[in-house]
């Protein structure tokens, strides 16, 4: 039985102040709004991370060849393109038929109505294969009514990363499944491995998707949450504040340099550039590292995110294709989604642009290609694994009131969230103490528990 996401329909100004990055977005790209809408022409709304671009790339040749259906793409930021859709959706303004937006916005977006559920296409659509996608996904993108409102376009968990070549220079070997004990004190053996190399890396950048991800991740596994299934914050108690501090000390011991400006980017940079030897983040990360021309192709070992309560603790998180369901072009979206999230566009993509630039994260097929597992054996298996085992429902040691790993799967997080962030990056900096942090963090998480008692 699926937990109840929230007691009440989420006010229409809160979503629209909604405005935050979630993890590992990159790439630049632009596009235009449609204004009356053309017979054959769907507009969709896109963040800019590199394999959306790809996609926009090979949409006229491809799918409007195909089906004589026109795309009109606006690609925006993450940060702006959050806030776009909060607005359009919000106010149904029927600008735009399809969006992404991740498993975070969909469950409270289609709970306040302003999704087209997917079932009836899908059953339909018996091509599509919905039985491929990976279960953990699908199930981030269903409804509290049990409806489908997003087909996933990439998915990731987390695990942590590290260089094998260094760890048998040391003499050290890798649990197969660490504690974040372990880790640490592997972390601080590594310090100096090679020049200038640091243990690990751990996000520290403010940021609801940067340094809240992998934190709250250490939280769920500490016997932490954010809130517990009453509303009340627990943020100040001892599971929270013990994987605080951890977390901020296994940083100050063993972590890199500047480490509170630090996030998916300048981590992905210091694990290649051999600054640290080990790296605890999303799953995506494997197929820039293990690609050629990256300088540690071949050198990287994966295992699951590390644990201390908890049987694992890997995120989950995905960005997805929805129908806005005041589009009066419902048809047309679909056959695009289905086109995008479909096993063709993923061997097209390996054709055409090579199988490390494959979408990861949503079929299960994927990971039985051929093709696929030539470019990606050193990860594929533990990319599979973590995103299996993910549970959103029940992350942690304790009920929750919303699902939710890396996120408390409510709107208000986008505030309490960012501000949180930026005081715990403080204390990671050395600018205040995890205590005074934690404790104006608590008020914070508090004020937005009450809006739902």
């Amino acid at each position: 039985m699926r937990s109840p996401r929230f007691r009440v329909l989420v006010p229409v100004t809160a979503i629209a102040m909604a405005a935050a990055s979630l993890s590992a977005c990159s790439g630049a790209g632009a596009g235009t709004a449609g204004g009356a809408d053309a017979a054959n022409t769907i507009h969709v709304l896109m963040v800019n991370n590199a394999q959306m671009v790809d996609l926009e790339n090979l949409t006229a040749a491809n799918f409007t060849k195909q089906t004589g259906i026109k795309v009109d793409f606006t690609v925006l930021p993450e940060d702006s393109l959050r806030d776009k859709a909060s607005q359009e959706f919000s106010t149904q303004a029927g600008q735009y038929d399809v969006a992404t937006l991740s498993n975070f916005e969909i469950p409270f977006y289609s709970k306040n109505g302003w999704l087209a559920p997917l079932n009836s296409d899908v059953a339909a659509d018996p091509g599509f294969d919905q039985a491929d996608i990976l279960k953990p996904i699908a199930e981030s993108l269903t409804g509290a009514d049990g409806q489908l409102y997003g087909e996933p376009f990439y998915g990731e968990s987390s695990f942590l990363m590290y260089r094998k070549d260094v760890f048998a220079a040391k003499g050290l070997t890798m649990p197969a499944h660490p504690t974040w004990q372990q880790v640490a004190a592997l972390a601080v053996k590594l310090n100096g491995a090679e020049p200038g190399m640091r243990g690990i890396c751990l996000r520290g950048q403010p940021g609801w998707g940067e340094v809240l991800a992998p934190l709250t991740t250490v939280v769920n596994t500490f016997g932490g949450t954010w809130l517990d299934q009453n509303w009340n914050a627990q943020v100040t108690a001892p599971g929270f504040t013990s994987a605080t501090n951890f977390y901020v000390n296994l940083i100050k011991q063993a972590g890199e340099p500047g480490a509170a400006q630090s996030g998916f980017t300048e981590c992905l940079n210091d694990f290649q550039q051999s600054k640290v030897a080990m790296w605890y983040d999303a799953t995506s990360a494997a197929g820039s590292l293990d690609t050629a021309g990256s300088p540690v192709n071949g050198k990287v070992g994966y295992v699951p995110a590390p644990v201390v309560d908890t049987s694992n603790s890997g995120w989950l998180y995905t960005w997805a294709w929805a129908i806005e369901k005041a589009s009066t072009h419902q048809a047309d979206a679909w056959k695009f989604i289905s086109w995008a999230s479909g096993k063709g566009y993923i061997n097209l993509v390996g054709q055409k642009l090579g199988w490390a630039q494959v979408p990861p994260g949503t079929r299960t097929s994927t990971y039985s290609n051929p093709n696929y597992l030539a470019s990606a054996s050193a990860f594929a298996a533990p990319t599979l694994t973590a995103i299996d085992t993910a549970d959103p429902q029940n992350p942690g040691v304790q009920p929750r009131p919303t699902p939710g790993i890396q996120f408390v799967d409510i709107p208000e997080f986008t505030d309490f969230g960012t501000q949180a962030s930026q005081l715990l990056s403080d204390a990671i900096a050395g600018q205040m103490s995890v205590a005074s942090a934690l404790k104006q963090v608590q008020a914070l998480t508090q004020t937005a528990g009450d809006k739902y008692k």
